[in-house]
């Protein structure tokens, strides 16, 4: 029975399709679906993988709209809904490769994320007096962390749980506590 329910939301998910494929920013949702594919080690069309995601996964969905931002896919969030308390910010300019690891009540506003960004729950990336970070590729933040400010996260850090970044981060560093400090650079 909940396969049959599964092909009949796939069915409804058509229209995403034809968004997808006229998307102006498909390279970067070919990059999302990749990275999710590998994570969750499923083999299929980049068509296929869409679907799929779309349907079991509503921060994917979030992702989705996120990068095909037009009338038709927020008719599609009409019935197709989103994750409604994972917020990335319209001005945010997030690179492909982005992967989720159940981002309830996640925030991301800034100015720009680099690519094979994996973010978990409850991550605040936000402002400071209208100043916002600017954040790296390969960059990893857990469960809880808090990165704010005119700050620069480098490339390939990790950020751990609970962590509370104000300040820039060089490359290949793990940051941890708070207020964070560099544990392995």
């Amino acid at each position: 029975m909940k396969k049959i329910l599964q092909i009949i939301k796939k069915i409804t998910l058509i229209p995403h399709i034809l968004v997808y494929y006229y998307s102006w920013n498909k390279s970067d949702i070919d990059k999302d679906l990749n990275r999710w594919a590998t994570a969750k080690n499923i083999q299929k069309s980049n068509t296929g993988l869409l679907l799929h995601f779309l349907a079991v996964s509503p921060d994917f969905r979030t992702l989705f709209y996120y990068r095909t931002r037009s009338l038709t896919s927020h008719i599609l969030n009409l019935y197709c809904r989103k994750q409604n308390n994972f917020t990335i910010d319209v001005t945010t300019k997030l690179a492909g490769g982005t992967l989720t690891g159940h981002p309830y009540c996640t925030i991301l506003n800034a100015n720009s994320i680099g690519e094979n960004f994996y973010v978990n729950h409850l991550v605040t990336v936000g402002e400071v007096n209208g100043k916002r970070p600017t954040i790296g590729n390969n960059v990893s933040i857990y469960t809880g962390a808090i990165v704010i400010g005119d700050i620069t996260i480098g490339n390939n850090v990790k950020i751990g749980a609970g962590t509370v970044v104000v300040k820039n981060v060089p490359d290949n560093c793990v940051v941890v506590g708070n207020p964070g400090r560099i544990i392995i650079k």
